[in-house]
């Protein structure tokens, strides 16, 4: 079972002085007009379980105004534990904690990890390439910590490689040595997340196959270093990766960029047999990004053992009423879920009747 989201408490953060709520192990909804808070309190169940906000905000954007500080805590439990998470925040920095012991923003994810589905989500096959690799990088960082580290090290490696390229003459030995340290992270990288891949595209497909009532989806993954990469070690990836770099090197001089590597690849879908971003249409398109964070709960389930918390804020809106049902369905499975709405009317009596409902801006 794992843990869920029992209660959690907010203050001073965002546009709350005070905030506390119970929440349900099954589906809570928050419902209320639109800047009443609703989303500020996914933000905050985001960043306790995820360590990260959708949002990408300093410290002093998440201090309610006037105030010196703000504090997000939550309870979990479930399998006999209680775990007390908590998140500090002051104009320059965040401090995680569990149980009262200091710990990093990544070390969240190991009690509960979180996935959530936003608006903007639904854009997730049409708009470009770092979208969709972010989204296979956040899903990786909270279903394994090294996979966090090894995305940091490698994106550092790529930057430093990218000022060297920016200047007037660069010094080609010192090119060659950083080369060596961007195909050994890169190769790191790229085995990590070709791994994880396969284990979600399947998972996409079947989710897409159900919602959309039959039509097949599959799912690639488009690198920069070539095809059919996917049965090769680290090190092979390694040794490839080194020759590309060597190969683009003219190009990556006249462009002043590293243009090859786990940095620029992609991930691409077929619906049908043609490409969903081309060709499909605004349904199918979303049905897609459905599908992705679907599939992202039943691995994380596999990958740590548990379920992950799963935040929808004011999807059910951008829904069309055949998707909404999917979602509804999907989420009474046995999965803690927290809903935000303007509308009680997206749902059916049947799911207000078991769901914890909290009302918002009056």
């Amino acid at each position: 079972m794992g843990l869920a989201v029992t209660s959690l408490t907010l203050a001073d953060f965002r546009s709350f002085e005070r905030l506390s709520v119970e929440l349900s192990g099954g589906t809570t909804i928050f419902v209320g007009p639109n800047a009443a808070g609703k989303t500020n309190t996914v933000e905050a169940l985001q960043l306790l379980t995820s360590g990260q906000s959708f949002r990408r905000p300093t410290p002093s954007q998440l201090v309610r105004e006037g105030a010196s500080s703000a504090r997000i805590d939550a309870r979990l439990e479930g399998d006999g534990r209680v775990l007390d998470a908590r998140c500090d925040v002051t104009p320059s920095r965040r401090q995680f904690s569990r149980n009262g012991k200091r710990c990093q923003a990544a070390d969240m994810p190991e009690a509960l990890m979180s996935v959530l589905f936003t608006p903007d989500d639904l854009a997730l096959v049409k708009r470009g390439a770092s979208v969709r690799r972010d989204e296979l990088d956040g899903f990786g960082r909270q279903a394994n910590r090294g996979y966090a580290n090894v995305l940091s090290a490698y994106l550092r490696s790529v930057e430093q490689r990218n000022r060297l390229l920016k200047d007037d003459l660069p010094d080609l030995a010192l090119l060659e040595a950083w080369d060596a340290s961007v195909a050994l992270g890169g190769a790191t990288l790229l085995h990590a997340r070709l791994r994880l891949f396969a284990r979600l595209a399947p998972r996409v497909a079947d989710v897409y196959e159900r919602v959309s009532g039959g039509e097949r989806l599959s799912c690639s993954y488009v690198c920069t270093l070539g095809e059919h990469l996917e049965s090769l070690s680290r090190d092979e990836l390694r040794d490839v990766f080194r020759e590309r770099l060597a190969s683009s090197r003219g190009e990556d001089l006249r462009r002043r960029q590293t243009c090859v590597g786990p940095h620029r690849d992609d991930v691409s879908f077929l619906v049908s047999g043609r490409d969903a971003r081309a060709f499909g249409s605004q349904g199918q398109q979303r049905t897609v990004a459905l599908a992705v964070k679907m599939a992202e709960v039943e691995l994380a389930g596999e990958l740590v053992g548990s379920r992950p918390l799963l935040l929808l804020d004011d999807v059910m809106s951008e829904l069309d009423a055949a998707r909404r049902d999917a979602v509804v369905s999907f989420v009474r499975d046995g999965i803690q879920t927290v809903i935000t709405t303007t509308n009680l009317g997206y749902f059916s009596p049947d799911l207000l009747d078991s769901a914890e409902v909290v009302s918002f801006g009056g």
